[in-house]
């Protein structure tokens, strides 16, 4: 992994302020996927995937679902470090992403993009826009579809998340409001940020 792919990460933060990772010790495995509920300014998900050493990232304002008919939102955001896959904490106010984040779920997943029959390398399948992955996670399973769709007024990449038609969908499903808390401590968003003001 080359320094430049977290220049933007740290040029937003605050690293002495700020509990999140810098970046620095790179955690072995993979590769795994995360996603975590960040309580900020606008409450939303952040969806992120590891490849080439980094977490891919998208903010996900409605959260992923379980239901293949429901398109949601992905905003793509700056690379992540690979240890931010494990960070909960609170944000202090006043720096970028200020608020509580926990980690709503996480596990490995495996690419499963193809094109004419071919596997596609996850790198390519990014710059093309169109990625397909199978997730193994304690919330999440099976296929999800991430499509690039255009640019937002502000140069934000728009992409749709989307849980594929497979034996792993449910329409009646809510895991985001049934099951809330972080598979990491247990937490609520809630209570972490309710720790933090204490």
């Amino acid at each position: 992994m080359s320094d430049d792919q977290l220049a933007e990460y740290r040029s937003k933060r605050d690293l002495d302020r700020s509990p999140e990772p810098s970046g620095e010790h790179a955690p072995r495995g993979g590769p795994i996927f995360v996603v975590q509920k960040h309580h900020a300014r606008n409450e939303h998900y952040d969806f992120r995937l590891e490849v080439g050493g980094v977490l891919k990232s998208w903010a996900v304002p409605k959260g992923p679902s379980t239901d293949p008919s429901e398109k949601r939102l992905a905003i793509r955001v700056e690379d992540h470090p690979l240890e931010y896959a494990t960070f909960e904490g609170v944000i202090p106010g006043g720096e970028y992403g200020a608020g509580a984040v926990i980690v709503w779920d996480t596990g490995t997943y495996r690419n499963a993009t193809r094109r004419d029959g071919q596997d596609v390398p996850l790198e390519q399948a990014l710059a093309d826009g169109h990625v397909v992955v199978e997730l193994c996670g304690h919330k999440l399973r099976g296929g999800y579809a991430l499509t690039r769709t255009d640019v937002d007024e502000r140069g934000r990449e728009r992409w749709l998340l989307v849980k594929m038609r497979d034996a792993k969908a449910d329409a009646g499903r809510d895991p985001l409001a049934s099951e809330p808390e972080s598979v990491l401590s247990g937490r609520t968003v809630e209570q972490v940020a309710g720790e933090a003001s204490v």
